[in-house]
């Protein structure tokens, strides 16, 4: 029964929704999918060298790389869904460094998917599109996607893995916030299993868990459409134990990232929701709520929902998380804040048919000299996708907040990452990529032209268009040649390098030049950012532009 059930669901299905590819334009070419490569590829520094104390092991860089030709929608008399820029199949790029026994280093590439059970059902099952795009849409066709997939699939959405990639108790894991990691063999990248720490956790698992410092245990966070909308857990540093707390959310927020310091646990609650009681009404699944509260709460390492500290902070939404310490009787949370949220896009409150447009015109900062206080102000001129590294203060016995801009409104930032040596603790530097205004508004999608090295402790006074003064932190870029992009970007510490300064080490990042079409990885000195990367390798395919890296040390392994 169960078999002709399912027959009977495909055929329906079938012959009710078409699926059809969406358009790239030429500027979004290497927003398109590539091959998995096959066997591990040797590869030479193309300019420069690694240097002797570089440490051995491997940078992966995760990204979405949709099977069959590109993203999708479905077409059908209940209207139009589409998959979102984020969506699509979760795709590895490893580099791997090593040295030979004579201290030469052997680098090599390799790519693959991460094979989730919805990629096994689609591509090795039935070799073509299945799950009904969810995000984004007509609400009755994404109504009937959530329906059908759940019917046929028992899943809603495909779990894509497509986020990140982080390490914990020895193993390696690709996640994104929809499901549960993917163990994966480093060395081969395949996909192994499941992670639901000994069946403990069963639900879904946050793409930016964060390593308490000291203890090294994990700190991770699932966020649901259905209650509980929000469970917080700490995993034991050898991986086997778990504690969970549910902080009783009265809303489904999508939060991207949580915070670590010593003692606490940094909770982001901002009004990015999903909501299916508005996706009924007509409404979208996910949005950002203009009018809605944000608030950033603060949870002793092993509490639960009473023991969180809530502060009301202004309206913004968070995606990413720079680092959080403790100061005094102050928690300090930094991070990348913007007004509003370029997931999962456009809909009809502001008043754009064409999505391209949409996104264009919240990338084009060219006349973007203030800062736009008020939600409501918003969308009314160009530049609306803007962020800056963002300062929050929460004084644990007061309960007062102070919070101010770090940077300034030149340049936009966004997917930061620090020496992983001093997450949780106070740091001196932060680095984060800096939106090419003109190449996003022109592509429509974020492009990435430069790096920002963030003084921490340098500051300046700066007077705004509207004669505010700010005291702003000093930034240095590493600018990258024209129409050469990166992404994936990530701090690797000196090897041995424990005691140093926290800067003594590289920034690691993969650079796609849209003229030749040739995707290298850059090694830049972190102390000497300014300057020309030291290496430069130069890989046997392109790579699409993708989200985050990471990496993994691996010492006398070869």
């Amino acid at each position: 029964m169960k078999n002709t059930s399912g027959k009977m669901l495909d055929a329906l299905v079938n012959s009710m929704f078409k699926f059809v590819d969406q358009p790239l334009l030429p500027s979004q070419k290497n927003f398109a999918p590539v091959e998995e490569i096959g066997s591990l590829v040797e590869i030479n520094c193309t300019e420069g060298e690694i240097p002797p104390d570089f440490a051995e092991g491997v940078y992966i860089r995760n990204g979405n790389n949709p099977l069959f030709g590109g993203l999708k929608s479905a077409v059908s008399i209940f209207g139009q869904s589409h998959q979102c820029w984020v969506d699509g199949e979760g795709m590895l790029h490893a580099v791997y460094f090593k040295k030979d026994q004579h201290g030469s280093w052997i680098i090599s590439y390799k790519n693959r998917y991460v094979e989730t059970e919805t990629f096994k059902l689609e591509k090795h099952i039935h070799n073509k599109p299945c799950f009904l795009p969810v995000l984004q849409g007509d609400a009755s066709a994404v109504l009937a996607a959530l329906l059908l997939n759940g019917l046929r699939f028992g899943a809603v959405n495909k779990y894509v893995s497509n986020t990140n990639v982080f390490e914990h108790s020895g193993r390696v894991y690709s996640v994104t916030e929809n499901y549960l990691p993917q163990e994966l063999d480093i060395s081969t990248l395949e996909t192994l299993s499941d992670w639901d720490v000994n069946g403990a956790w069963d639900r879904p698992f946050t793409g930016h868990p964060k390593k308490a410092p000291s203890s090294g245990e994990l700190v991770i966070m699932g966020t649901d459409a259905k209650k509980p909308y929000y469970v917080l857990g700490v995993i034991s540093a050898d991986g086997k134990k778990l504690h969970k707390a549910d902080l009783k959310f009265k809303r489904s927020v999508y939060s991207h990232d949580i915070g670590v310091t010593q003692k606490y646990n940094v909770i982001i609650d901002h009004p990015l929701t999903i909501d299916i009681k508005r996706l009924v009404m007509g409404g979208q699944l996910m949005k950002y709520e203009k009018e809605g509260f944000a608030r950033i709460g603060v949870m002793p390492r092993y509490g639960d929902a009473e023991s969180v500290k809530w502060f009301e902070v202004q309206a913004n939404c968070t995606l990413h998380i720079l680092n959080c310490f403790e100061e005094g009787n102050e928690v300090v949370v930094r991070g990348c804040r913007a007004l509003t949220s370029l997931i999962p896009g456009p809909d009809d409150d502001v008043g754009f048919n064409n999505k391209f447009e949409w996104f264009s015109k919240g990338f084009n900062f060219a006349h973007h000299t203030k800062d736009v206080s008020s939600a409501d102000d918003i969308f009314a001129e160009p530049g609306y996708f803007f962020s800056r590294v963002y300062e929050w203060r929460l004084n644990m016995v007061s309960g007062e907040v102070e919070e101010k801009n770090l940077t300034g409104t030149e340049f936009s930032m966004e997917f930061p990452f620090i020496n992983d040596q001093v997450t949780g603790l106070k740091h001196k530097y932060g680095y984060t990529q800096v939106v090419d205004s003109m190449a996003s508004s022109t592509c429509g999608m974020a492009k990435f032209g430069s790096l920002a090295k963030l003084y921490l402790e340098e500051s300046y006074a700066m007077t705004s268009a509207e004669g505010k003064c700010e005291e702003l932190i000093k930034v240095e870029y590493h600018k990258f040649e024209e129409n050469n992009f990166c992404n994936g970007s990530v701090f690797v510490a000196r090897h041995g390098g424990k005691g140093m300064e926290e800067d003594d080490g590289w920034i690691v990042t993969l650079v796609h030049n849209e003229e030749t079409d040739v995707t290298q990885v850059h090694v830049i000195d972190a102390s000497r950012f300014g300057s020309e990367a030291i290496a430069k390798l130069t890989l046997p395919q392109r790579v699409p532009y993708g989200f985050h890296g990471t990496f993994v040390s691996m010492p006398s392994q070869s």
